[in-house]
């Protein structure tokens, strides 16, 4: 069974900026708590790892629809199952509104226990407040892609059928002793 978080953020900057920030995946580790590393492979695929609550998961996901200022949404293609989207909306005086959507479904008895106790919301709470007091304390983004991805495309926020393809790494990332 699958678990749904959706977490909305205001950050003082123009979306722009916000939304250029975000395009820099690899440097999520930096206000991610649990994101070891993201490698771009491509425009549209990134190579994730992670670790919560001492649990590695590892995938690939692809990036199905990006719009500059707007969204960014993705699927997992191969390891642990999600999907989801990041909207972007310029609400005007140099703000910016972010709503994160986040489906996966959690494996193993480590991340059900966590998965009860509201682990992944938290985390994604305090991932979008690390966030805020990142782009905000520098004011402007580290570097921006401005491309697109499926341009008029309408996925909506995609969902794990959407991450079907994935069907979860059935733990093979391990357990992890260190954090």
């Amino acid at each position: 069974m699958s678990t749904k978080v959706e977490k909305r953020i205001l950050v003082n900057v123009p979306v722009s900026t916000a939304y250029n920030q975000w395009t820099q995946f690899e440097e999520f580790p930096h206000f991610m708590g649990g994101v070891k590393s993201v490698t771009q492979l491509s425009d549209d695929r990134l190579e994730w790892v992670a670790e919560i609550g001492g649990v590695r998961r590892q995938w690939e996901a692809k990036i199905l629809e990006q719009v500059p200022d707007r969204k960014v949404a993705w699927a997992a293609t191969e390891g642990a199952t999600n999907a989801g989207v990041v909207e972007f909306e310029d609400i005007g005086g140099g703000q910016t509104s972010i709503q994160l959507t986040l489906e996966y479904e959690p494996e193993g008895l480590i991340e059900k226990v966590g998965d009860k106790l509201n682990v992944v919301d938290r985390q994604a709470e305090a991932d979008l407040k690390r966030f805020k007091e990142f782009i905000e304390d520098e004011g402007y983004a580290s570097g921006a892609w401005r491309g697109t991805v499926n341009p008029g495309a309408t996925f909506g926020t995609p969902g794990v059928e959407d991450a079907a393809a994935s069907r979860g790494d059935s733990g093979k990332a391990g357990v992890s002793g260190k954090v």
